[in-house]
């Protein structure tokens, strides 16, 4: 029978228990609602804890009621006194359980677990001593450790057993920190050493409670904050801060130590910096909060990504100059990149006797900086707005600062005693130069004007005297010593500043002269990559200045490894090529984006393309001219951009006028080829972007006659084989040329044999020679000549292949053993002797006549010699 219909008695005797427990209950509730509100929950924390005095636990209703002796032991609990301890006591005792903790630790020599409590002890001391003054027991155990430390290393020093590492790192730890450390309490230790029972018994009459004035430490208000010695500002907690002129070296000692760490608000730490400079007295104290200043404002830009805001930079050029201005004035002071740092931050250092006092810094870093830092907001901003040429203004005073830091190096590098090497010097030139190599003279003129008089007049140069302000002698000069004085990156660099200079300014011959002289085109590969760029640069101004000279061929020749190879933007660092299926990784791309210059620096991709493709043009068409005669001079390509592009052209079907630059030079190139001249001239001269060059109108007189010539060249390579004789009168008429000039054109063409004639200077006429030219039938037996030697020699290198390691394999007359050729089995000659070949009449011949049979060398070769 099924259990569930057994359950009549026992559902009644659980329901009675159930009235049982809620009647129980409410009177439970009604007693706990008389009770206070205190007691509640002592009640339910002690209820679910009882037991019976028996040790049974207590069931059902029973547990949630409390027993009288219970209520007795809550209420005796409840008369007993409780210790509250104020937070300064809290503090003091857990001083006292670290210092308790670190003798223990001397006992068994634990110095890893010294250092980490010394550690501790110095955090938990610091509330201490900002409520009041110094506690004396940490003086006691701070004196106890150093005289503890010097006794270990005395010990260490006669031991012949040594520490493990552990505890020897512990130990160097304590040492550098307690030396540092006890010079905070010094006055107080020295008490302590005199009389040491004095000092500890006097705690007492010292330790008198001040009363403190309710609520003022959360006061904002700052009335008296400027006083004479300093100011006061209220810190974290509401805390009044002291900075006067005896606490400026803590406070940055503070400051400089907590650089790098995390969460450091570099911006805060900017505020007091400039409060402390305010209140700086002497001219150490005042270069000190500089250069820590100017450090820390560089600080802001955390990350490549970002740059520094213009306000930033105009304050840490201004702390610059005021910088380099108190070291003008106060020589005896010098800043140097290897001088000792000062670590006693309660006096300020002083000069022997005809010594100078050296500070740590570098000013030429400082200088590097401000101008990456100058360039990288160029290369962040539009191009394109008023913001960017606001910002390019700030550019004069950078220059000033640049030759500000060249006159202190300069001024340094003349006392022997200080030791400046010369790479200093070296390196802030080179800013100096990289500001003018692309400038115009003009503008270079009016920048040195400008810098001389924002110097003061006392202070002068040795490099550049302040008399010297034509820019060729002052980029000449500043070259100059670099030749002499540096080496590697910086006198490559300086060198190709040089001759980009010369290149700008049309001295073509100079420049030209420089690049190859300085064979910087062999070793440029193993240069940084901003050389590299550096380089592209200067030979696209100088293609570009030989352009401006008419020298077509020499441009061409020169731009062609830039323009050909269809990167101009990335070798130039004027834009970065984001190619379809390229893999470039994302820090390629930042790393490409970083080397990028300002605009301002750039040079016009469409005018480097207009004169690529106009000197490509004027050697291309008179080259494609002359290949009907000559068939061996279509394997001869100057520019394979351009010859695509015309290719191209010449395939559409429908051509409308033109619309850019290389539409322009297209139509211009198919009227030259058809000799129309004139319209080739007027479709280059209508292109707009030669108003950009120097002297657009002599660009395009040139360019005419350019175009005159090479159409007279085109015409005469065109027409040649028609004409028995040629008037040079009427070559004159038709190209507007003098005769003396079409003279001479010819008579250069015969000269290199480009035209198979003679000139009449009698009869001023040209004489053809007939049957030179090659008929169609005799080029296409060249060209069918040509392509059977191609497959000959590609037949004999395939060859070649397949028998490497058988160089006898085909040698019918080796000697060493072996069977001949592959004759009949039994045949005519019967078999010959071991090592001897196989013989067409009679046995034992092992010579062969040469014949129609022998191996000829063939694709099929292979096997072997062939039955006769």
């Amino acid at each position: 029978m099924s259990r569930f219909f057994h359950g009549d008695s026992s559902s009644e005797s659980s329901s009675s228990d159930e009235e049982e427990l809620y009647s129980e209950e409410e009177d439970t509730a009604e007693k706990a609602e008389s009770e206070d509100d205190s007691e509640e929950g002592d009640e339910d924390s002690e209820d679910d804890s009882s037991s019976d005095e028996d040790g049974k636990a207590k069931t059902g209703a029973s547990k949630f009621l409390r027993s009288d002796d219970e209520e007795s032991e809550e209420s005796s609990d409840e008369e007993r006194p409780t210790l509250v301890k104020s937070a300064k006591d809290k503090r003091f005792e857990e001083l006292e359980a670290t210092i308790k903790s670190i003798e223990n630790a001397e006992k068994i020599n634990d110095w890893a677990h010294i250092s980490a409590e010394f550690d501790k002890l110095n955090r938990q001391v610091v509330k201490l001593v900002q409520a009041g003054t110094t506690p004396k027991i940490y003086v006691k155990a701070i004196a106890d450790l150093e005289d503890f430390m010097n006794e270990t290393i005395a010990k260490q020093k006669v031991s012949t057993k040594k520490m493990n590492a552990t505890n020897s790192r512990g130990l160097n730890a304590v040492k550098q920190r307690i030396k540092r450390n006890n010079k905070d309490y010094a006055k107080d230790i020295e008490l302590f050493r005199e009389d040491k029972d004095a000092y500890l018994e006097s705690e007492e009459e010292d330790a008198i409670p001040v009363e403190k004035p309710k609520k003022v430490k959360y006061s904002l208000a700052l009335d008296d904050a400027g006083d004479d010695e300093g100011f006061s500002t209220v810190g974290k907690g509401g805390r009044t801060l002291q900075y006067t002129a005896e606490s400026i070296l803590k406070n940055l000692r503070a400051i400089v130590e907590s650089r790098g760490k995390k969460n450091t608000d570099k911006s805060e730490q900017i505020k007091v910096m400039e409060k402390l400079h305010e209140v700086a007295v002497t001219p150490y104290q005042k270069i000190r909060v500089l250069l820590s200043l100017i450090s820390t404002r560089f600080d802001l830009t955390s990350g490549s990504a970002s740059f520094m805001s213009q306000e930033q930079w105009k304050s840490a050029e201004q702390e610059f100059g005021t910088l380099l201005e108190i070291l003008n004035e106060n020589p005896d002071i010098v800043v140097l990149e290897n001088a000792e740092e000062w670590e006693d931050d309660e006096k300020q250092p002083t000069a022997a006797a005809g010594t100078k006092l050296k500070i740590p810094g570098s000013i030429v870093s400082f200088v590097e900086r401000l101008d990456d830092e100058l360039t990288r907001s160029l290369q962040q901003i539009d191009p394109h707005t008023a913001e960017y040429i606001e910002r390019l203004t700030d550019e004069g005073a950078l220059y000033t600062n640049i030759v500000r830091g060249l006159l202190y190096v300069e001024g340094l590098a003349k006392d022997k005693d200080l030791d400046i090497p010369q790479e200093s010097k070296n390196r802030i030139i080179i800013r100096r130069l990289e500001h003018v190599y692309f400038k115009p003279s003009q503008v270079v003129t009016i920048l040195e004007e400008n810098t001389w008089k924002a110097i003061p007049s006392a202070l002068d140069s040795e490099v550049t005297p302040r008399a010297t302000t034509d820019s060729e002698t002052i980029v000449f000069t500043l070259c100059t010593y670099l030749y002499q004085h540096s080496e590697g990156i910086i006198r490559a660099r300086a060198m190709l500043c040089h001759i980009y200079f010369l290149a700008l300014h049309d001295q073509y011959y100079r420049s030209r002269d420089m690049m190859l002289m300085s064979h910087l085109q062999e070793t440029i590969s193993s240069f940084d990559v901003n050389t590299q760029i550096l380089y592209n640069r200067t030979l696209v101004q100088v293609g570009l200045c030989a352009f401006r000279a008419g020298l077509v061929y020499e441009a061409q020749n020169t731009l062609q490894d830039i323009c050909g190879s269809g990167r101009q933007k990335e070798l130039l660092a004027q834009g970065v090529m984001i190619q379809r299926y390229s893999q470039v990784s994302p820090e390629q791309e930042r790393l490409e984006r970083q080397r990028q210059l300002p605009f301002h620096m750039h040079i016009n991709l469409e005018l480097l393309e207009c004169v690529y493709l106009t000197c490509s043009m004027l050697l291309e068409i008179p080259l494609l001219a002359q290949t009907g005669s000559s068939p061996d001079i279509k394997k001869r390509v100057i520019s394979k951009t351009y010859r695509r592009m015309l290719e191209y052209h010449e395939r559409q079907i429908f051509t409308g006028p033109p619309e850019n630059t290389r539409d322009h030079v297209m139509q211009a190139s198919k009227a030259l080829a058809a000799g129309e001249w004139k319209k080739s001239t007027e479709f280059i001269h209508s292109i707009k972007i030669w108003d950009l060059m120097a002297q657009p109108d002599a660009i395009k007189k040139m360019l005419s006659e350019q175009i005159q010539e090479e159409g007279l060249r085109t015409y005469l390579f065109t027409y040649a084989p028609f004409y028995d004789t040629l008037s040079v009168e009427t070559l004159a008429k038709m190209f507007e040329l003098t005769e003396r000039r079409i003279a001479a054109v010819i008579s250069k063409m015969i000269s290199h044999e480009e035209l198979a004639a003679a000139l009449d200077q009698v009869n001023s006429a040209i004489i053809f020679r007939k049957g030179v030219e090659l008929s169609r039938l005799q080029s296409l037996a060249l060209t069918l000549s040509d392509k059977a030697s191609g497959l000959i020699e590609s037949n004999e290198r395939i060859l070649e292949q397949r028998t490497q390691g058988t160089a006898n394999a085909f040698d019918r007359n080796a000697q060493g053993g072996g069977r001949g050729g592959r004759g009949g089995r039994g045949g005519r000659g019967g078999r010959g002797q071991r090592g001897e070949g196989r013989g067409d009449g009679g046995g034992g011949q092992s010579s062969r006549q040469p014949g129609g049979n022998q191996f000829t060398g063939g694709a099929m070769g292979n096997r072997g010699a062939v039955r006769a």
